[in-house]
């Protein structure tokens, strides 16, 4: 274990050299955090700059051990940590207080996605309030978690979960650059952003309640797609001609969709496809309730996809409508 902590801290202080390096964090501002084993992690310490660590700024704690969850250097946010490593199976942790997504989500509530790359990679981001300096209702985010590896923390920062630092900081980076593009457009356009924060309305297209995953579920969705004119027309429009089937883990239950031109023409009960998305029932439930988008479950590996995506990114604007048809279809 010495071994691979000396080689988890040394990847610690990088990362915050380069949070530092790309103003993503100020002074003694966030903290950064690591899985060594299950009961193990390493995390800064309370006071100390992400970009000028050292060694003895890193501190191992057992999560096991009650003398150790006393310690007087941890960080102040070191509960939202321990219950984050409790919770979810993610292996580690950023937390940082990047200005342009805090000076955005300080004002609206929602990103406004602009580009492809905000849809693929970030989808909604889920925000929680704060009423303190310090996190103060950690299971909250933990929720938010579960839709998303990155939440924006309203008037406070953000949290980012990831297996690899690399990765938390690439969605961190997307944030920023999504904000700034949002900023560059409202420039451009001054009411773009006006929508926002507007009441949500939906009409519901039924009024049955099915089962999740039932044939009657996904027969009422078929439906759905079958009768949109938007899918209709992008599905002629770019050939969605493909084999695509969805799977509920550790059941039997998988549905294949026999698209042509965009027409859903046969379903069937198998897994026999080019193309498997395949998640456990928390996630897509998750998703069937529009609050998880599939490309975003995918990229962020909350649902696993057999098949490459960059060829089913091809059909992108209409399966994001199939996805958005989901949600119309009530489940229990």
């Amino acid at each position: 274990m010495l071994g691979h902590s000396k080689q988890l801290k040394d990847e610690i202080i990088s990362i915050g050299r380069k949070l530092h390096d790309m103003r993503l964090v100020a002074g003694t501002s966030g903290n950064l955090s690591a899985r060594l084993d299950e009961n193990n992690i390493l995390i800064t310490a309370t006071g100390t700059a992400l970009g000028n660590l050292r060694y003895d700024d890193i501190i191992k704690v057992d999560l096991t051990n009650e003398e150790d969850l006393k310690r007087p250097r941890l960080t102040s946010e070191f509960t939202l940590h321990r219950l984050i490593y409790e919770n979810l199976t993610n292996k580690v942790i950023i937390h940082c207080h990047p200005a342009l997504a805090n000076g955005y989500f300080a004002v609206y509530s929602d990103i406004k996605a602009l580009t492809f790359e905000t849809k693929l990679y970030l989808g909604n981001i889920p925000v929680i309030a704060q009423e303190t300096p310090a996190v103060t209702k950690p299971e909250a985010v933990i929720e938010a978690l579960k839709t998303s590896n990155l939440v924006a923390l309203k008037n406070h920062g953000v949290v980012c979960i990831a297996d690899i630092f690399k990765d938390c900081l690439h969605l961190i980076e997307n944030l920023e650059d999504a904000v700034r593009t949002a900023s560059i457009a409202r420039i451009f356009k001054k009411d773009i952003l006006d929508e926002l924060d507007k009441e949500l309305k939906e009409t519901l297209t039924t009024q049955n309640i099915y089962p999740m995953f039932s044939k009657e579920h996904i027969q009422a969705i078929v439906g759905l797609v079958n009768k949109d004119q938007f899918i209709k027309r992008k599905g002629e429009e770019l050939d969605l001609t493909l084999q695509l089937a969805i799977k509920l883990d550790g059941t039997s239950q998988v549905h294949k969709f026999i698209f042509e031109k965009g027409r859903i023409v046969k379903l069937e009960s198998n897994d026999n496809a080019p193309f498997i998305i395949s998640a456990p029932a928390e996630v897509w439930e998750l998703v069937f309730l529009g609050k998880l988008d599939s490309f975003v479950a995918v990229t962020q590996g909350k649902m696993n996809l057999k098949g490459e995506l960059s060829k089913l990114s091809r059909w992108y604007v209409p399966f994001s409508r199939l996805f958005e048809l989901f949600k119309q279809v009530k489940i229990k």
